[in-house]
């Protein structure tokens, strides 16, 4: 997927919506987009047709995205106001927009059924819709688009919650930005072989002066993605002492001093704040990791990489800059090559990685059908694609289940009760359950134990853990 076009056209698509007073989804757009370019080679907006949006809305978003029938409206009407944008900006004729709408007016009746229909579902979908409302996808490359409450003010002590890792611009590159902040045009620093160190104490100054900003700071350094500005004047208005807050005078400050740039209604911190702020934690002895860049790893790197916890939009980066490097082909046999004998989350993710490769790779994919613990995935690509493809057998299927619920664990462990609704609402059959004792893999005893304390049904569960107890027995004897 080619993020760049994307990126910049929901940032137009925003602007837009701002400038008419239409509210935009983007993020529901942005997932069409997304979509759009992995699956029917949509490589710039002028690429749309009515054809993309039957394919988009009736079989790819079906068949990945788990969402509820009734959401369904929601995802048209997104599709509606990209359709005035595209017109708009001159991305599509007016008659092609025409027709557009004509063929999301039909749409429209027929795609609750479609995701509705488990017939529709990937396997992926299939079996991730038992662990939580997104897919391994979406998790893993995709930003979620939910904001925090920024009312709610990080704990006290700041080492109880560890800091994510941050990516950092170039030394260079943040030198050259000092030049540009009006503060320091005003106030210099002072003349020393390394301008930054200064940088680095204006900043602690400024976040020791101003309590507020330190934790409005804190949490868009956590955060690492841009925040509708109308959520930060709310958290100012928490703080304030009267209830409201200047918003576009703090704003206006904090752009002065170099440490936010505001994009259309959306704010972040700037390169040299990110750079400044983990400097004032390293400072305090805190754990403050540094993101290296993934998209120059070997496919174990990436990974690896992701496992630790890169902020979604730059895993999104980093995967795109990564699968930008090499032929698909090879992406593919590098990346299951890593997953061959790796642990099942990490397994997902570089499945979930070749996921987005096209036919051009069936060779170093079907290469791996005779690895047990990829054949399952390897058929799922392959029939997907339309491409010859062997049946998964009962015990194969048996195995890609445990292997999926593995993903799950810990997230599961994290939100036991959403958890647990999601299997009440769709997991696995008990037949299934109670012959999953049976499978080689490494995780069936702590998949089933967790299936034994999540699932609602009681019945379904006692199943659950009486398989638990056969698969232990299994691994003694």
């Amino acid at each position: 997927m080619s993020i760049e076009w994307v990126n910049q056209a929901i940032d137009d698509l925003r602007a837009w919506g701002h400038a008419r007073e239409v509210e935009v989804d983007a993020d529901e757009v942005r997932l069409l987009c997304d979509y759009a370019s992995d699956y029917l080679n949509v490589n710039e907006l002028g690429d749309f047709s009515p054809d993309t949006f039957d394919e988009l809305l009736l079989s790819i978003y079906p068949r990945k995205v788990i969402a509820p029938p009734e959401s369904a409206p929601e995802t048209v009407a997104a599709a509606r106001t990209f359709v005035d944008y595209l017109s708009e900006a001159g991305a599509v004729p007016e008659p092609t927009a025409v027709l557009m709408r004509d063929r999301l007016d039909d749409i429209a009746p027929r795609m609750p059924e479609a995701l509705a229909d488990p017939a529709n579902f990937g396997m992926a979908k299939s079996l991730f819709s038992s662990i939580g409302p997104e897919s391994l996808e979406q998790a893993i490359a995709i930003p979620s688009g939910e904001v925090p409450d920024l009312g709610e003010a990080p704990c006290d002590c700041p080492g109880c919650t560890p800091l994510p890792a941050a990516r950092l611009a170039a030394r260079e590159d943040l030198v050259a930005a000092l030049e540009s902040v009006p503060l320091l045009a005003e106030d210099p620093l002072p003349d020393t072989g390394d301008p930054l160190e200064g940088w680095a104490a204006r900043v602690a100054d400024l976040v020791e002066r101003h309590e507020g900003h330190y934790d409005l700071f804190d949490m868009l350094y956590r955060l690492q993605v841009r925040v509708p500005v109308t959520v930060i004047g709310d958290y100012l208005d928490e703080i304030a002492d009267d209830g409201e807050a200047d918003l576009a005078g703090t704003l206006d400050r904090l752009s002065w001093c170099g440490m936010i740039q505001v994009t259309d209604d959306t704010a972040e911190l700037t390169p040299l704040a990110v750079w400044g702020l983990r400097e004032h934690y390293l400072s305090l002895d805190l754990d403050a990791p540094e993101a290296p860049d993934l998209a120059e790893a070997d496919a174990l790197g990436l990974i690896e990489g992701l496992l630790d916890g890169v902020p979604a939009e730059l895993a999104e980066q980093d995967i795109s800059r990564w699968l930008s490097g090499r032929a698909s082909g090879e992406a593919a046999a590098e990346l299951l090559t890593a997953a061959s004998g790796a642990p099942a989350v990490a397994r997902g993710i570089a499945i979930t990685i070749v996921d987005r490769l096209g036919a051009e790779a069936e060779s170093q994919v079907r290469d791996h059908l005779d690895d047990q613990e990829l054949r399952p995935h390897a058929i799922h690509w392959l029939a997907a694609r339309g491409l010859p493809a062997p049946q998964l057998t009962q015990e194969e299927l048996l195995w890609v289940s445990v292997d999926m619920l593995a993903l799950a664990m810990p997230a599961a462990e994290e939100d036991p009760e959403i958890f647990a609704e999601n299997m009440a609402a769709s997991g696995p059959p008990a037949h299934m359950i109670e012959e999953m004792w049976r499978v080689d893999h490494p995780d069936v005893v702590e998949v089933l134990e967790l299936l034994g304390r999540s699932i609602p049904d009681g019945t379904v569960a006692k199943a659950a853990r009486k398989a638990a107890f056969k698969a232990r027995s299994r691994a003694i004897r």
